[in-house]
Order: C-alpha cells, then sequence, then structure tokens
C-alpha cells in the first residue's frame, strides 16, 4: 500500500506555489448543529495534530505548467469527514474556479459525512455535487486523484464525478468504508485496482509520477484544438487519393483494392497497422481514459486525448476486434467530456461488428450502441472518422462521423460481412468473393457511393 501521506504532503507533492484561498469560518454552535457532545473538543484535538482548522485545505497552484484549483482533504482531520465548514470551502473554491477559469482538481482523502453533524453534515454531498455540475456546465475540467482511503459520499461525488480520475496504488477505494461492509465482503473489490479494473477508474499513479502525470492531463483538457480536427497527416490517404499531398499510413499497401474479396483480405490482414500504429504516428503524446463508469471495460477500445501541433484532439479508436458494450460506452463519454471541453473529436473505426454473444446483450449492447450513435450524431465540437481496417455494419457506424468519415486503401465498409451475407442469402461459400463485390464494399466503391470523403471540398 502507498504510504498515506497528509493534505499538505501531498501538496509540496505536486507543487511548490500553493496558496491557500481565504474563506470566511462559519459561527458553530457549542459541539455543532446536532449539540453533540464532545463535538467541540474533538475538532480541537484534531486541530492540534494535524495543524489544520477543517478537513480539507481549498487554494491554487500550477501544476507542471497549467493553473489549477486544488482541494487537498486531510484525512487526519476526523478521517477527512464533510461537515458544514467543508461544504463551505467546497463550494468557494470552486465559485472561484468558475470566476478565473481553472480547472478543478479534488485530492480525496476521505471516510464520509461527519456523523457529528448528522444529516446536515450529509446534504453537504448535495452542495458539492451541484458545485460540480455548474463547474461542469462552465467548460471546465475536473481532475480527480484518489488518495487513501476514498470512501462514503466523498468517492461518490468529488472521485467518481470528475471527468477523469487518477487513483494511488493500494489506496482503499469504495463506497463502503471498511467499518460498514458486509463480513464476508471481499477487500480486494474496495482497491484503486479493482475500481481501475471494472472502469470506475481511468489509471492508476505511483506518487513520484503523480506531478507529471496530473501535469500532463492538465494541460491537454485546458488546450484544445480550435476548430475543425484535420484529416491526421501520417494516417493515409482517402479512397486511394492523397490529401494535400499526405503519404499512405504506415505499412500500407499501394493503391487500392481490385476486388470486394481483395479489399476484405487487405483489411483483415495481421501485417496491416491498427489503431495504436495511427495514433503513434499522430499524436506527440497521449493519455488513456479507460472504463465506461457503469463496471466495464474493452481493451478493443482506445480512447483519451493527445497532442498534436501544441494543441488538444480527442480520440476514439477501435483496435480490430469486436466491440463490446462497455467500448460503446467509453466513445460515448469520450465524446460527451470533448464537448463540454471544446475539444475536437478523432475517431478510427475498426471492428468485424459489435460482439454478439450472450453475455454483450447481458451486458446492454444495443442500448450501449444506441448511447454512442446519440452521442455522435449530437457532438458538440467537430468529429472526425478515418476508416483504417474493417467497417463491420452498424457496430462500425455508430463511431463514424456522418459526412466526415474518410477511409485507407486497407479498409472496406459493409452493411454486413460478405461471408454472413452470403449465408443468409443461401449461397455457396465459393460465391462470398462475388457477393463481396455486389456490396460495394472497396474504399473506391465508397466514395462513388458518396458515403465517404475525399477532400475538405468535397
Amino acid at each position: 500500500m502507498t504510504e498515506r501521506l497528509s493534505a499538505r504532503e501531498t501538496l509540496a507533492l505536486l507543487t511548490d506555489d500553493f496558496t491557500e484561498l481565504p474563506y470566511t469560518a462559519r459561527e458553530s454552535k457549542p459541539d455543532g448543529p446536532l449539540a453533540w457532545q464532545g463535538y467541540d473538543a474533538s475538532r480541537a484535538r484534531a486541530a492540534d495534530r494535524t495543524g489544520e482548522s477543517e478537513s480539507v485545505i481549498c487554494g491554487t497552484a500550477t501544476v507542471a505548467g497549467t493553473r489549477a484549483v486544488l482541494l487537498a482533504f486531510e484525512f487526519g482531520f476526523l478521517g477527512g469527514s464533510l461537515g458544514e465548514r467543508t461544504g463551505d470551502r467546497l463550494e468557494a473554491a470552486y465559485t472561484y474556479a468558475r470566476e478565473h477559469r481553472l480547472p478543478v482538481v479534488p485530492l480525496v482523502a476521505t471516510g464520509g459525512s461527519r456523523m457529528q453533524e448528522g444529516m446536515i453534515a450529509l446534504t453537504q454531498l448535495q452542495r458539492v455535487a451541484r458545485q460540480s455540475a455548474l463547474t461542469r456546465e462552465a467548460g471546465l475540467p475536473q481532475i480527480a486523484v484518489l488518495r487513501d482511503p476514498t470512501t462514503g459520499g466523498g468517492w461518490a461525488t468529488l472521485g467518481a464525478g470528475a471527468d477523469v480520475i487518477l487513483a494511488l496504488p493500494g489506496a482503499q477505494v469504495g463506497f463502503a468504508g471498511s467499518r460498514v461492509r458486509p463480513p464476508d465482503a471481499d477487500p480486494a473489490a474496495y482497491t484503486a485496482e479493482a475500481q481501475v479494473a471494472a472502469g470506475a477508474a481511468d489509471a492508476l499513479v505511483r506518487p513520484e509520477e503523480l506531478r507529471e502525470t496530473l501535469g500532463r492531463w492538465l494541460r491537454l483538457l485546458t488546450t484544445p484544438w480550435a476548430g475543425q480536427a484535420p484529416v491526421p497527416a501520417p494516417l493515409g490517404a482517402v479512397a486511394g487519393l492523397p490529401v494535400s499531398g499526405q503519404e499512405a499510413g504506415p505499412g500500407a499497401e499501394a493503391g487500392l483494392p481490385v476486388t470486394g474479396r481483395e479489399a476484405v483480405r487487405r483489411a483483415r490482414s495481421p501485417r496491416r497497422p491498427r489503431a495504436a500504429a495511427y495514433l503513434d504516428a499522430y499524436f506527440t503524446h497521449r493519455l488513456a481514459i479507460g472504463g465506461d463508469r457503469c463496471g466495464g471495460t474493452d481493451a478493443g477500445m482506445l480512447c483519451g486525448f493527445g497532442e498534436r501541433e501544441g494543441r488538444t484532439v480527442a480520440y476514439a479508436a477501435q483496435a480490430g476486434t469486436a466491440t463490446r458494450p462497455a467500448g460503446y460506452r467509453t466513445a460515448a463519454r469520450l465524446i460527451r467530456l470533448a464537448g463540454r471541453l471544446g475539444i475536437p473529436v478523432l475517431t478510427l473505426v475498426d471492428t468485424p461488428g459489435a460482439a454478439n454473444d450472450a453475455e454483450a446483450e447481458r451486458q446492454g449492447a444495443g442500448a450501449a450502441i444506441a448511447d454512442l450513435f446519440g452521442a455522435v450524431a449530437s457532438a458538440r465540437t467537430p468529429l472526425t472518422t478515418l476508416l483504417i481496417g474493417e467497417g463491420g455494419s452498424g457496430g462500425a457506424l455508430a463511431l463514424a462521423a456522418p459526412g466526415d468519415t474518410w477511409a485507407t486503401p486497407d479498409s472496406y465498409f459493409s452493411v454486413i460481412a460478405p461471408e454472413s451475407a452470403a449465408a443468409i442469402l443461401k449461397r455457396p461459400p465459393e460465391e462470398t468473393g462475388s457477393t463481396a463485390d455486389q456490396l460495394r464494399l472497396r474504399p473506391q466503391d465508397l466514395a462513388e457511393l458518396g458515403l465517404i470523403r475525399t477532400s475538405r471540398t468535397g
């Protein structure tokens, strides 16, 4: 388990110039709003032990070059619990962030709401949720860092409600704290590692890498590419025609496929470059988000943000496998987040189709695909698509930009795989090739049909 750091130690790990925001202390009745006997004494002991007057420290700082508002919880102060004064500080900090157009970084370490303030403490979660929602509507990113422990309402608002969630290895993370779980509960389920595996958090980051990683995230989410995301220069020809003199992508075969069968063969070739190669060629560097926030992940859908010519472009890329429901939901999450932050999106289509096994159905395949279709249709920022391999039916089309989809020579797009079409039509296997021709699935066929672009003015 990672060593538990205090709020001040965590702030020192991330920045050298933290400046605490001013706040007005709320008047408190003796022993708080519930007159909980001994509450004032408990707060006094917590203050003596930690040197803090509340469970959260709010201020501004520069993290690896980007200014932000930081909300650092002090677990040593009554378990980092949220009380009325905590809510006051958080509300003031969020308001300051919106007024000064700064991203917000909750550094969470809390056991939940403060029992000594009863329901008044619990309703602070509503205050926090509203401030987070207002900040989201203002188009400002929120990047949470989950420290040890992150439980209760603090996890369910400041943590899980953030746009990007980073977690320290070994941290206890879960809605239920260690003292209120069922006695037979598996403790491994309440860890940062488990939350990342379940798609509830994006990545594990070691303390010594936290400043650099958080700084890169802040920089990416606050420097969007202005206007239309360009067709990636290294990514290849569109319908066999060079785009602004650009060359074919890495490892692509020269020329266009002559037949439909050849188009399918080339798209399925193991020698053809996959999404990761295209993304690496396009971006100077990139950071991934992971998971659909509903308990699922899909390694075949690569989503995140990358730097291109000093600006940020979001990406959602199929990696050549059948796409799982979690993959569609993650891509939809990415597109909506990019829209809120004013960041254009690049999508790479490459899948034989949506996963169609029984588990995919139980995981809501239809609803997940519908959600992605909706996210693409209502995208608030420019969305550009490059077909780099297989375009298998609706499972591929869901990720494609209407009116701004391009294709490489090593690709095809079809209403159905030619083998499946032949089977449905009761044709013998040897007629699969002629069926592929009839489907007109080659890149040049798609261009002639007006389904893919061949120039920016076309």
